[in-house]
């Protein structure tokens, strides 16, 4: 069976219905990421790539659960709409997938405490300064491993600018922490949460996240938030988010250190 790019997501749209992921939305409104399918007209099958990740809806097909983008990462995370997809994922790939469990949290704009959210933000360690990510603080983000995944998903600083947002906690002018978007759609950001090794554990990427979600909360968007695992899971309820549901996920590849919460 070959895989084919699909340049009408409306097409596949269908497979991923009901299926409440910011990622997904992102390709299917052709701001960011990529969708493959087994037909090109009338798919039964559809992966969305986008950055980290893969997402597989439809009738499980094995040369989809395989198939990867050029641009993709050393690890992917592979997410099954159903446990037919699971199992397939595990037939292709064997002892190289990981399985993993994932934690959903629930869309509620309105359930947001803005008052307890700007005392958080405020709660920054002397030394540290909390500001917008600008256009050195992308630059740095870019160049190091551990901050990578604040701005990966952007083609570059005017892209960000245009479309992003995201706010750092720095020290003598260096990024220490940050919130940022990982990812971009038509009504809001999916949330990355990153701390340097160095500085974690001194609330940095609570002040980090309480800021960014308040400037989301300003202009309109919502700041969708999934957690990779417990201890995110517990940052995103300081904040005010409520659990959702866990789900399976599956890691194929090498998982370079990583401090973010996608």
């Amino acid at each position: 069976m070959a895989v084919y790019r699909v340049t009408d997501t409306a097409r596949v749209a269908p497979l991923f219905a009901k299926w409440p992921e910011t990622m997904i939305w992102s390709c299917l409104q052709g701001c960011m990421g990529s969708a493959w399918a087994d037909d090109q007209t009338a798919p039964t099958a559809a992966l969305v790539a986008l950055g980290d990740f893969g997402f597989l809806a439809g009738q499980p097909q094995p040369q989809l659960a395989a198939h990867r983008p050029e641009d993709a990462p050393d690890l992917c995370i592979l997410v099954p709409q159903s446990e037919a997809w699971a199992r397939c994922i595990e037939q292709v790939y064997g002892d190289r997938a990981q399985r993993v469990q994932r934690y959903a949290v629930k869309k509620e704009p309105g359930v947001f405490d803005r008052d307890r959210l700007r005392a958080l933000a405020a709660e920054l360690p002397e030394g540290y300064v909390l500001q917008p990510i600008n256009a050195a603080l992308f630059a740095q983000a870019k160049a190091q491993q551990w901050s990578y995944s604040l701005c990966g998903q952007f083609a570059g600083w005017e892209d960000y600018r245009r479309r992003g947002l995201g706010v750092a906690a720095t020290r003598d002018g260096q990024l220490v922490a940050g919130a940022s978007s990982y990812s971009v759609y038509r009504q809001g950001i999916e949330i990355e949460i990153d701390t340097r090794a160095d500085h974690r554990r001194r609330g940095l990427a609570t002040a980090c996240g309480a800021a960014l979600i308040l400037d989301c909360l300003e202009r309109g968007l919502y700041p969708s938030w999934d957690a990779q695992n417990l201890h995110s899971l517990a940052l995103a309820q300081k904040l005010g988010y409520r659990p959702d549901a866990p789900y399976p996920a599956y890691e194929v590849g090498e998982r370079p250190p990583h401090t973010g919460h996608l």
